[in-house]
């Protein structure tokens, strides 16, 4: 009978313990963070964008995510960005491709991730995996590899800028130069013996341009 009330007694004495103690919430910490959620999120987008009254460009892509909770606010394109550019005129300038993609709104800034490609109606198509697009400059550059092939030569470097129309641009750190005429070989025409005076002959005759210099190079290389 004494152990009963011991027990007893115990029992009442956790009871009271655990009465006194303040009733605390169990709340687990958020899966994403408040601005890393997006306010708005498209599928199946085939739009035209337009800047100032004019239109831009045109946005064909899977998803579109806009976000102005993050800092800065942003358009997110993570399933790929297909962009047509256009003129003040409405007629295409070039087209634009990327793996993903951002756009900075409020920055007017574009960035390009991925399997980048631009194709302008010049013929000129650039390859690279980065590129930036700034509205407000109206220039593209990139600082990775990037590789620019027109009809008439190829470039390849680490870095890359361009007027946003793709007319005038440069390659820096280059590891690659060359004009396609520069791979057709020139014919080299036959020196035929002419008969006359010594100085008649020299008139006449018409040295092939490249080695000329070469010799020349050689000549001053050899002087001591």
């Amino acid at each position: 009978m004494e152990s009963r009330l011991n027990i007893l007694a115990a029992f009442l004495v956790v009871v009271s313990l655990l009465s006194c103690e303040q009733p605390r919430e169990h709340t687990a910490p958020a899966i994403h963070d408040r601005d890393s959620v997006s306010m708005m999120t498209t599928y199946g987008v085939n739009t035209l964008i337009s800047d100032s009254g004019v239109i831009k460009y045109r946005i064909v892509t899977e998803r579109w995510d806009v976000n102005t909770i993050k800092q800065p606010t942003r358009w997110t394109f993570e399933r790929g960005l297909f962009l047509e550019q256009f003129d003040e005129k409405f007629h295409i300038e070039g087209y634009i491709f990327a793996d993903t993609a951002w756009y900075y709104d409020q920055l007017k800034l574009w960035e390009l991730r991925g399997r980048v490609r631009i194709r302008n109606v010049n013929g000129l198509v650039f390859r690279s995996e980065e590129l930036f697009w700034d509205g407000i400059k109206h220039e593209f550059y990139s600082h990775k590899y990037s590789r620019v092939v027109t009809p008439e030569r190829e470039l390849e470097g680490t870095y890359f800028r361009s007027d946003e129309h793709m007319r005038h641009y440069e390659v820096t750190n280059s590891v690659g130069s060359f004009l396609s005429e520069d791979l057709e070989p020139e014919e080299e025409e036959p020196v035929k013996e002419q008969k006359g005076t010594p100085a008649d002959t020299a008139k006449q005759e018409k040295p092939i341009r490249q080695a000329a210099v070469r010799h020349k190079a050689t000549t001053k290389s050899a002087q001591p």
